[in-house]
């Protein structure tokens, strides 16, 4: 069995390449291969005794803390179940002790100084004060996703745009037609938004396998669905409105878009501004809620400078042969800044929004109770149908009928897992209209029968989207075996797209995930060359990406720069440099090799930055997960997997083997 450069899996214990056991006996390659670092020619190496996942190394066996596996479950998870809890403990407290429960929410606190004064009840302090810090994680999410995220380019945003667009119409569509005629027909915003935070942690429990390119398609319909969410609560449930205020609030907010350019102490700048354009919305009759999302869209965003980080490492090693405080502060202002602070500030909020201020939230509002009458009017209300069937049936065809759409008019991307069953389960998903919802409710329905029908209908929604999400996707699991993924290449080779050496017309394929970093992808070139040399125009070969970071940190950054090279006409080149330096792949030595290749070095610096040349290096990696790609090189001769031995005569075989390439369409097969 020949060596790979392994990634972690299912929780077991990979060994990176380095750790893998070798055996004396080697195989050669021909002198065409590429030279490694010492100027040797690498050979092949044959493992006797590869590992095993089933009987991993001692170290494996060490019992993990009850911290490492609270870390393993993760913060989407965790968060779900906490906001989980946090609805079954007020469900169950309003029902055992109803008058405690509304005794203590009706609390009441006085702020004040001098003749100001502010009368909350702690209700009110929940929805209004906590939950614009959870507005403001959305709306610093929203920024960074048109900024350098996923609806930077319209191919791209166009799918999850429309989806959720029609994911807001449909079910307000389906309330109003079904609530006609009840009085409440102004509450249709509560089925119009989906619960990003119980949305992902419900997809890391229940989601299919190899679930990344249906979470990223989800996660930019979420921003998307929250920016129509946060739309209607201002324009629609804004009872009350007083300009004046909002003029103090537009200076604070140019206040805070400025405070990006002090050098220093920003951090008490942008609370003390925040707080007073959350007081000024408050006075203006706009939902205070809404003020974190103007603050959130206005702070900076940006891919990590490739010279900001050179910058700080540097510094970095200056403190460790000259520690001192001012070193040491340099350093770590350097590192700091070399993250954007919208990034930084989402890094930060993150944890409290999901274990403290969503179950909080939860607590306050999900008491409804359901005592035998109550369910009884619920399930007669057309208020309670409403809500389920715009949230159930609503988000289903939307979101799903919207994809469907556009796929048959084949408008936007569609990347391999975007499958139909998987987008009708991560539509059902999207029927989980939990916190924005029962927010809504709040707002829009004065009636508290009518508030209880209304939560008894989101809860139901919720309820049921989740169980029908989980029968999909574990249909769609069982009709797709573990063993059946993987072994035809799940995008197709296009010109367009692809980095491709030799006719691109050529019938045969071979196509290898690699990683520039890993020393078996360097001995595998070897392999290739000499493939490419013996075939000749009867084939092409294509490189993609499956970047270990894990093993190899510089990894990501070597296949970013080796895309902002291929926008120059570059790749091959770029390619052949990493390889044959693996030991030298910070900033500097991309910005070095550029130059040596005589690119544009300005513009490729700007590539480097760009969302394109991530949004590509993305692609390869979530194509490799679909197709359970743990270890590189893997390759896929005329479309399906190679298993084996990848020496240029095990690879020449395999290319010429009679059978059709199941990639190809039969015009195709040239």
């Amino acid at each position: 069995m020949f060596n790979y450069c392994r990634a972690d899996r299912l929780g077991l214990r990979a060994a990176p390449c380095r750790d893998y056991p070798r055996a004396m006996s080697r195989e050669g390659l021909d002198a065409g291969g590429v030279r490694g670092a010492a100027g040797e020619f690498p050979t092949l190496t044959i493992i006797r005794h590869s590992p095993d996942p089933d009987h991993p190394d001692a170290q494996s066996h060490r019992p993990r803390s009850v911290a490492e596996r609270i870390r393993a479950f993760g913060q989407a998870r965790i968060g779900a179940v906490l906001l989980l809890a946090g609805t079954i403990a007020a469900i169950v407290w309003a029902n055992a002790a109803h008058e405690s429960y509304a005794r203590l929410w009706e609390t009441q606190f006085v702020l004040g100084l001098g003749d100001l004064r502010l009368d909350f009840t702690l209700h009110a302090l929940v929805n209004d004060a906590l939950m614009a810090i959870f507005f403001f994680t959305v709306g610093l999410e929203v920024r960074r996703e048109f900024a350098i995220g996923e609806l930077t380019s319209w191919p791209r945003a166009v799918v999850p745009v429309v989806a959720a667009v029609l994911g807001l119409l449909v079910p307000a569509g389906l309330y109003l037609l079904i609530s006609a005629g009840t009085g409440q027909e102004h509450a249709w915003g509560v089925v119009i938004s989906t619960d990003t935070a119980f949305l992902v942690g419900a997809l890391a429990l229940i989601g299919p396998r190899a679930p990344g390119r249906l979470r990223v398609f989800l996660l930019a319909l979420a921003v998307v669905d929250d920016i129509g969410a946060l739309s209607i609560i201002a324009l629609v449930y804004t009872e009350s409105f007083d300009p004046v205020p909002l003029i103090i609030a537009a200076v604070g907010l140019a206040g805070v878009f400025l405070t990006r350019y002090l050098r220093g102490g920003r951090a008490p700048v942008y609370a003390t501004l925040s707080i007073v354009v959350w007081l000024a919305f408050l006075a203006s009759g706009v939902h205070p809620t809404l003020a974190g999302v103007a603050i959130a869209l206005l702070i900076p965003v940006y891919r990590p400078s490739r010279r900001d980080v050179e910058h700080a490492l540097d510094l970095a090693r200056t403190f460790r042969q000259s520690p001192n405080t001012e070193y040491a502060r340099a350093a770590a202002n350097s590192l700091r800044e070399s993250i954007s602070i919208n990034e930084r500030l989402q890094s930060a909020y993150a944890p409290y929004v999901a274990y403290v201020v969503l179950p909080v939230f939860a607590l306050a509002n999900a008491g409804v109770q359901l005592t035998g009458e109550i369910l009884l009017s619920a399930m007669q209300s057309a208020v309670t149908w409403g809500i389920v069937a715009g949230l159930v049936v609503g988000k289903l065809v939307g979101v799903l009928g919207g994809t469907a759409l556009l796929k048959a008019l084949r408008i936007g991307e569609f990347g391999p897992g975007l499958t139909g069953d998987r987008l009708a389960g991560g539509a059902l998903l999207c029927g989980i209209g939990f916190t924005i919802s029962l927010f809504i409710i709040d707002l829009a329905i004065s009636d508290p029968a009518a508030q209880n029908e209304a939560r008894v209908g989101v809860l139901a929604a919720s309820i049921l989207a989740f169980l029908l999400a989980a029968a999909v996707f574990r249909i769609s699991d069982a009709v797709r075996p573990v063993q059946e993924r993987g072994r035809t290449l799940a995008r197709p080779v296009d010109p367009a797209r692809d980095h491709i050496w030799g006719d691109p017309d050529a019938p045969l394929t071979l196509v290898e995930y690699g990683d520039f970093q890993c020393e078996f992808c360097l001995k595998a070139s070897g392999s290739t060359d000499e493939v490419v040399r013996a075939l000749g125009d009867r084939m092409r070969y294509v490189w993609r990406h499956a970047p270990l970071t894990r093993f190899h940190p510089n990894a990501l950054a070597a296949a970013e720069a080796s895309e902002a090279a291929a926008l120059q006409g570059r790749f091959f080149e770029f390619e052949r440099s990493l390889f044959k330096d693996q030991a030298n792949q910070l900033p500097s030595h991309m910005i070095r090799r550029a130059q040596e290749l005589g690119l544009d070095v300005e513009r490729f610096e700007a590539d480097l930055a760009s969302a394109a040349v991530a949004a590509r290096v993305r692609d390869d990696l979530l194509d490799a997960e679909q197709m359970d790609i743990t270890a590189v090189p893997t390759f896929f001769v005329n479309g399906r997997r190679h298993v084996g031995p990848y020496d240029a005569q095990s690879l020449i075989r395999a290319l010429l083997d009679p059978a059709p390439d199941p990639t190809r369409m039969p015009d195709d097969a040239g």
